[in-house]
């Protein structure tokens, strides 16, 4: 036998050796890997997923809406009354300025109704037609003043340029502490309501 083929399987036997040290290395590392993988990166095993949240009790639920449909009732009411109350305040304050517009416009009847009268006391004999002209002017100023409408015609009063308008000034001594005083009213002045409506007219003096 010659010295190559003795050679030969001294060579088979050491490549042998080295394809199972391979192949043992390649399994080490695919087990490595697997191992690798069931676990979260740190080499603890991942935790399974949560179990879903509980539902929340249905009366609990019930109860919030109960709660909160009957606060928003509430509001609702709230709002409504302070609506139906500035409705109520508007709507008097309306009539009240109605009524004392329609008062101003019957003070020229009044006037007249004043001077047919103070032609009535002048005259000695008063017939039929001039006791029915009292009469209605009696009857209207009862019916105004029921209402609210105040007549400003005294005299030998102290001046209030609040309710009296001086249109003439005559000589003499006033009131106590040399007070200007309403001497003659020349045309009634009237208040509604408390209110001025028309000052009057009159002679001061003082």
């Amino acid at each position: 036998m010659s010295f190559g083929d003795e050679a030969m399987p001294e060579e088979e036997s050491a490549y042998s050796e080295a394809e199972a040290a391979e192949e043992a290395a390649d399994a080490a590392e695919s087990a490595a890997a697997t191992a690798r993988s069931g676990s979260n990166g740190n080499g603890v095993e991942s935790a399974p997923a949560s179990a879903p949240a509980e539902e929340a009790d249905p009366r609990e639920l019930l109860a919030r809406e109960r709660d909160e449909y009957l606060l928003a009732l509430q509001r609702t009411q709230a709002d409504f009354e302070n609506y139906r109350k500035r409705i109520a305040r508007l709507q008097e304050e309306q009539s009240a300025r109605a009524a004392a517009y329609l008062v101003e416009k019957l003070l020229p009847v009044l006037d007249a109704l004043d001077l047919a009268e103070a032609h009535l006391n002048d005259s000695l004999d008063v017939n039929e037609s001039g006791k029915a002209l009292r009469a209605s002017r009696a009857m209207l100023m009862d019916i105004l003043s029921k209402e609210g409408l105040e007549r400003v015609d005294q005299a030998e009063v102290p001046f209030d340029p609040s309710v009296h308008d001086a249109v003439a000034h005559s000589e003499g001594d006033g009131g106590d502490g040399g007070q200007t005083m309403v001497e003659e009213v020349l045309r009634s002045g009237y208040r509604w309501k408390g209110q001025g409506l028309r000052a009057a007219m009159v002679r001061v003096r003082g």
